[in-house]
This record gives structure tokens, sequence and C-alpha cells, in this order.
């Protein structure tokens, strides 16, 4: 595309600073202007001429022009005249010898204008000797030479240089494809080997534009082709399969374009912050979250088809480059199928005019762990038997049979599943699948898309079953082992999230999905029963255990007389510990798993004991009593000492706590004596999954906001929170707290925060500062506050809940409204999600009764207020 008349006019007429920077600004407004005007390729072809024309005049303006030795060249994406809006200039001066003074003083002042002008450059002044011996070292520098061309100099050189590069044996296509091959692994697992992260880098992503250079480069090395097209003359690509890689290079540059105007600078990952503005910029509209979700949709559409497109070309050159490489036995499978070296393949692709073989393919694979990937014909021949379906795989009875064979088979969800996801038969059997394929959640709390969020998931629970791994999981590996058909529990996690993306509630329309499934499969009813209330309470455990008291008998038994019965509640606790698992690699921390493994084990005795004989308070204050008088006596304190210090205590402490925690406590509050009035304790080690902290003082209304303030100074993370009064007007806080990676606290961080919590109870008026500081991540997650004042299972409280935005001192500015309003905190739960925090907490006035109508009226008021001001 030719630069328009005014650009070249401008150019021309450049000659300081100043004039060369208003023609640069004249020019992006114009590639602005056009983006949506012209094709993508035209553009990055203007923005390379224009460089091109700006370095020439800059070559002969700096006098580098005198030295005829010297050639400018470039390379990399420079070098392939491809240079989006903010994207690296990569360019080499190559001379002759070594720079005299002159020539050093000339390119000194080359360069430093380039910086003036504020472009991103990478330059090197090199000989031929340096670059022959540098090509030798390192494969990136051979890479970008491959792609390089002469800008304006010596092309005499530059005839040399290539000339050297082709007749030297460095790096001959074997170890290139070798290296190349090393450098893409790499390269997939910095990005934890999916395509499917909501965040991704549309370089470096698997199937993103360097999956694509990738094949250029091996191609342009071993065959000296110049284009892609010239790989269909080698009988490597077909007419459609190049029209098809056009087709998504030209889709990444537009989506890779749009994100360097969104961002007004060279970016290559696509974070939240700028998918708005990216998706306006490409035409999917300006409503923010659907606008963005139908962007991304497309963008992980091209990806998986440019990954699986890489995986078979690599494969089909690792053929004709590494020959001895591929010199397998060849072991028949059955009629259809045979195994070389680590890959099966179809014999005759006519095979699968027989549907139900493209998933006996899979059973294969199941079959023999020595299989771990599919020959590049095969993948072929299965690629265009896909395109060609009328219908769905799982309206063919015979199909049906196979995938039941599959769900059933004690691998058939491993690498099987896997590679079925990955070559888009999952989607080509249920349609739904289809549905949520490269379907994003505009949020930070899930990572992946649905469909490969539900296929790490479903790997999670295939992993219960390895030795080396089920030691995290001791009682899903021991669930899953004695499970008498885990194929329900594969079907459940299909299913779970299979409606996202439709509106209404997915668990609901999910349930449907599953039942309509189960009667086309012919599971008998007990069994579609099972499948459709997993997906239907599948958050049910999860939300409990983070949301409710877990050591209130009340709510035990309301969460036990919901799974009815242990089978139920077996099977929901390894889809619920793989589901959170699965959704975020940020998500999962030993508190959460406590959390679950103690609801689970709480749970289990209430429907031992029968849903008709729900546990008494008083027996499990007896139980926990009779544990920790134990572990205390074990240590050398006295009966009567510990009973004297437990007589202070209202019964909710010891339904509240564990017995683990209450020896402990106890331990702690027995050795600090009689004159001591207050203390504070944090756990050396983690303690139900987190560090412990516990604050024992005389009561003040004012104390848990301070506490929460000096915990969150202290950047740690609070999990959970109780408060409880003494019958002598002592007030317990304990705290459980994390680290923000979610590791738990200890160390020098321990004391330091014990000092500082220590400080608040020897000074009540010392101030706390706490920086506002909301994450310009959050800025595009327009989270209107939440606040619910609810009854209480108790008559004399009330449940408040808050959503809202996680911003820095959240919990401490919403202590200090409490505060305002004299009521009395009882206990607390704090739940961050993703962006979002859900924090609840069980109040009373300040005459520890409920609150009124009037009071419910201005807490509410109040705590709006002031969200509504911190999300500003």
């Amino acid at each position: 595309m030719a630069l328009p008349n005014k650009v070249k006019l401008l150019l021309d007429q450049a000659e300081q600073l100043d004039d060369y920077k208003g023609c640069m600004t004249y020019f992006y407004k114009w590639l602005n202007n056009q983006f949506s005007k012209q094709p993508v390729r035209l553009l990055i072809k203007a923005r390379s001429e224009f460089i091109d024309t700006l370095l020439k005049k800059l070559f002969v303006q700096t006098s580098l022009s005198e030295f005829p030795q010297l050639a400018l060249i470039g390379i990399g994406g420079y070098g392939r005249g491809e240079l989006h809006p903010f994207s690296d200039i990569d360019f080499m001066l190559l001379t002759d010898g070594e720079p005299c003074d002159d020539l050093r003083n000339a390119l000194e002042i080359f360069v430093t204008y380039l910086w003036d002008l504020n472009l991103d450059i990478g330059h090197s002044v090199r000989t031929h000797e340096q670059v022959l011996e540098q090509k030798s070292k390192d494969v990136h520098f051979t890479t970008s030479l491959l792609e390089s061309r002469l800008i304006c100099g010596n092309l005499v050189e530059f005839e040399r240089l290539k000339s050297h590069i082709v007749k030297t044996p460095i790096w001959r296509s074997d170890d290139f494809f070798i290296a190349k091959v090393k450098e893409q692994k790499l390269r997939r697992k910095k990005c934890h080997g999916t395509a499917y992260n909501l965040e991704p880098n549309i370089k470096e992503n698997p199937g993103g534009l360097r999956d694509l250079q990738t094949i250029f480069w091996v191609a342009k090395k071993h065959f000296h082709a110049e284009t892609l097209e010239e790989l269909i003359g080698h009988g490597y690509l077909t007419h459609e399969e190049y029209q098809e890689l056009m087709e998504c290079l030209e889709n990444l540059w537009n989506i890779r374009f749009a994100l360097h105007l969104a961002a007004g600078r060279c970016e290559n990952r696509l974070l939240f912050d700028y998918q708005p503005h990216a998706a306006e910029l490409l035409g999917f509209g300006s409503e923010g979250k659907p606008s963005v979700e139908r962007m991304m949709k497309r963008l992980f559409r091209i990806m998986s088809r440019v990954r699986e497109m890489n995986q078979m070309l690599l494969a089909y050159f690792e053929q004709s480059i590494l020959p001895d490489h591929d010199a397998h036995v060849v072991t028949p499978l059955d009629a259809h199928f045979e195994r070389i070296g680590n890959k099966i393949r179809v014999k005759d692709p006519s095979a699968f005019f027989l549907r139900e073989n493209l998933l006996v393919l899979f059973e294969h694979i199941a079959d023999n762990t020595d299989i771990t990937d599919i020959d590049p014909n095969t993948i072929r021949s299965v690629r265009q038997v896909r395109r060609r379906l009328l219908g769905d795989l799982q309206d063919y009875a015979a199909c049906r049979d196979a995938f039941m064979r599959l769900l059933k088979h004690p691998n058939g969800m491993g690498r099987a599943f896997t590679l079925m996801h990955k070559h888009g038969i999952i989607a080509a059997y249920l349609p739904q699948w289809r549905s949520i394929f490269g379907q994003m959640q505009f949020d930070l709390f899930h990572a992946y898309t649905v469909d490969e969020h539900t296929h790490k998931l479903i790997n999670n629970i295939h992993k219960y079953r390895d030795k080396q791994l089920s030691k995290d999981f001791p009682i899903c590996a021991e669930i899953v082992t004695r499970m008498d058909k885990p194929e329900l529990l594969y079907l459940a996690a299909i299913f779970h999230d299979i409606a996202k993306g439709r509106g209404g509630d997915h668990s609901e329309l999910g349930a449907v999905d599953a039942t309509a499934f189960a009667s086309m499969h012919k599971l008998t009813p007990s069994d579609a029963k099972l499948v459709a209330w997993l997906v239907e309470h599948h958050l049910l455990m999860s939300v409990t255990a983070q949301r409710k008291d877990i050591n209130d008998p009340d709510v035990i038994n309301e969460f036990a007389s919901k799974v009815k019965n242990e089978r139920q509640l077996d099977y929901l606790y390894c889809l619920t510990v793989a589901d959170i698992r699965a959704t975020n690699d940020n998500l999962w921390n030993d508190w959460k798993n406590t959390l679950l493994r103690e609801l689970y084990l709480h749970a289990q005795r209430a429907l031992r004991l029968g849903l008709e004989h729900p546990m008494d308070m008083r027996d499990q204050i007896r139980d926990k009593k009779a544990q920790a008088m134990e572990r205390l006596l074990e240590i050398g304190f006295d009966e009567e000492s510990v009973a004297q210090l437990w007589a202070r205590f209202k019964p909710n402490y010891f339904t509240g706590f564990s017995e683990e925690q209450i020896s402990w406590q106890s331990e702690y509050l027995l050795s600090l004596g009689e004159q001591t009035k207050s203390g504070v304790a944090v756990s050396e080690k983690p303690m139900h999954g987190g560090t412990q902290v516990f604050v024992y003082a005389p009561y003040e209304a004012s104390l848990f906001a301070k506490l929460v303030s000096v915990i969150g100074s202290k950047k740690a993370q609070i999990q959970h929170a109780q408060v409880m009064t003494t019958k002598d007007d002592y007030v317990v806080f304990s705290f459980v707290i994390l680290e923000v990676n979610g590791d738990a606290i200890s160390g020098s961080r321990a004391k330091t925060l014990r000092r500082g919590l220590d400080s608040i109870l020897i000074d009540p008026k010392k101030k706390i500062r706490l920086k506002k500081n909301r994450s310009q991540r959050f800025k595009d997650f327009n989270i209107k506050p939440k606040v619910i004042v609810r009854p209480h299972a108790r008559d004399d409280r009330n449940l408040v809940e808050i959503q809202a935005v996680d911003i820095q001192g959240l919990l401490t500015k919403i202590a200090e409204v409490l505060q305002v309003h004299n009521l009395h905190i009882h206990a607390a739960r704090i739940t961050t999600v993703g962006e979002r925090a859900e924090d609840f907490f069980v109040v009373s006035n300040e005459h520890y009764l409920a609150l009124s109508e009037d009071e419910k009226t201005a807490l509410h008021h109040s705590l709006m207020k002031k969200l509504n001001a911190e999300s500003e």
C-alpha cells in the first residue's frame, strides 16, 4: 500500500526533529483512521514503508551514506516488512571492518535521532565475521537473518552476507528444526500449555503468531521457501489449508493491530484493560462485557485452528528433516488403526466414513499409554471429516456406544480426552460444547475459557487415580478408588458449566442438558438423577464452605439435608475440589482445601448419625472439650486451671473453634498469667490452611476496625474472622490470614505482624495509615456495590452481606462504618473472588439485639455511601 501523498511530502520536507515528530503524529493518526477502512496487511506494510523512508532519509542526513561499505539491513518482523503501529524496529548496520571514529560518531547521531523520535529500536553494528560468530551461537539471531532485507546502503555487502549465510554449514536444517521445536515447547510452557488464557499473548500463546512464524521459518530454512504458498508445491499444504492459514494470520494481525492502538504502545498481551477498546475497534460493539466475549471467542477459535495446523505441519516437517527419527516399527491396533512410534495413524482415511471410528481412535489412545499423539496424516483426515459432518456424532448409536466406553475406560478421560478436546471431537460430539468453545468470562476469577476450564476439571478428576499425585488429595483419591461409577462424575464435570453464556441459571440449564444426555445414552433413572443433581448443585459445597460457618451444627445439618446421602456427598466433594482447582491457578490454597475437607467430614458424620438425629450443640461442645483437654494435659497444664479458664467462655466459643484451635488458644492464655490483660498470638505453622491470629483483650467496639487495619497495612489477606465476647467482658478475635499468593505467613513476617497488633493493644489511639490503591486491572470491572441486611438464625442478630470491588483497605472501611453505628461484630467471613470481594458479618446493635428497620436503613445507607466513594 502506497503511503499517503501528504505523509510523503512531510517526510520529504522534514529537516529538524520537530518536523519528523509532526510527520509521525500525522502518520499515526492516518493509520488509526484507516484501520476500519483498509485490510490490515496493507496497513502493516504501510508502516514498514514509512519506517523505510524515514531511515533512508536519516541515513543520508546523518552522513552514514558517505561510508560506502555500510549496509542498513532490516531483520525480524521489520525484515519481513511487517510492522504493527508500535512494533519494535530491528535492524543491523553491516560494515566490512571495525568502524572508524567518524563512522562511530555518525552512527551515534543516527541512533540518538531515532531515540529522540521515541521509536523502539533494536540495533547492532557488526562485521561479517561477527555476524557469522553470533550466528553459530544463537538460533534467535539466525532466525532473524533468515528474514533480513536491505533497506539502504551497500548492496554488495548485503549479498555477500546472504551468500555466507547460505554457504556456511552452521545450523543445518535438522539442528535448526530441533532448536525451533524446543523453543516452541518452552514458549508454550510459559503460557501454561494452553491457548485459552483469558489474557492471551497474541504472539507467544499456543496458536498465536509465533506458531505461524515457526512454520514459515522451518520452511524457509529447509525448503528455501519465500512464502507459505510454496509448501503446496512441496506437498505439505493443500490449497484449502493455505487459505485457512492466511485467514488466521489476517485475523491475528487485526487483533494485534487493534491491541497496539488500544494500548498506545507495543503490547502483545491482550490484557483486560485493553479488551473493551480493542473489541470496539474491531467492530464487535461498545457494550463492554458482551463485546469482549464475542471478540475473545473469535480469537480463541482462531488460535485453536493455528495450533492444530502448527502441530500437523511440524510433524510433516519432522518426517522430512529427521527421517531416521521416525523409523519405528509399525504395530497394528485393529483393522483401521496402527501405532508408529508414539503416534497413532489411520491406515486408510476412508475408515472415518464409519463415524464411530472418530471415537475408536481415542479408545486406542486410552488403551495404549505409549501413544502420546496423532500422526499428521490422521490429523488432516480428522480435520476434513470433522468439517463435513452433518449433525452431531451423538446422533449415531455406534458413536454413543463408543463414547460411553471411553467414559468408563480407566484412561479414557486422561490423554485421550485431552486430544479429543484439542482436535475438536468433543465439540463434534456434543452440540452444547460448541457453544462454550472459546467462551470467556470477563472477570478476574476465571483464568480460562469455559471449555478449557472444564477440560482442566476433568483432568483433575482423572489425576485422583495417579498414585504420585493422589497424596495431595487423599480423601478424593480414596473416594474415586471405591466409586462404583466414576463415569457419572466425569459426566457431571462435562455438563457443570455447559450452559454458561446462554442466560439464566447455568446450573439449572445444565441439569436439563445432562438429563437429556442421560436419556439419549440410556443411563438408568437413578444414574441420570445423580448426574443432574450434581450439575444443578455443583456450587453448593463451595458456597457453603466459603460463605457460612461450618463449625455451626445448624449449617452442617442444613447442608447435609440438601446432600441427602453419602454417595452424593462423595461425588460432590470430588467435583468441587477439582472445579475450584481448575478455575484459576491462584485460587486454590490450603485454606480452601481445609474448609472443604472439614465440611465433607462434618457432613459425613451428620449423615451417618442420621438427619432425623442431628448432632446436638451440647454433644459437640463436650467432644471438643474432651479432645482439647487431652492435648493440654499432655503438655503439662492441670485440669483445674483449664476448667477455670474455660468457665469464662460462652458456649459459642466452643462451637466456633476446632479442638486444635481451642487447645492452642488455651495454651497461650494460660501462659500469659493472671496479671496480663491482653495479648496476641500468631501460629508458628499453618493451622486449618492458614496462619492463625488470636487476639484477647478487654472489649472495645472499635478494636475490630483497628486490628483489620493493621493486618491490611502488612499486606496480608484475611480469609476468615471470628469475634466473640467472654462472660467477663473480654473479647476474642480470631483471624485466618494468608499472603497475597495464598501461602501461610511465617518467620519474620509473622513476628512483624504480631508486633503491629500488640502495638494497637498497648496504644489503642494509634493511627494506622492505609494508602488507597485501587488496581488499574479493576477499572473495567464496573461492579456496583451491594449491601443486604438479612435476618440471622439467631433472633438477636443480623447477617450483613457486602459485595464490592476488592480494593486495598476495603475491610477497614467497612469495619469503620460498623463502628460508627455502634454495632457489635460477632463473626465475619471474608471472601475474595477475582476482582470481587464478598464479605459477611454477623452483627447486633449496641444493646445486643437485632437491628430495627430504622437501624437497617441507616446502616445500608452508610455502607453504600462509603463503598460508592471508594469505587470511584
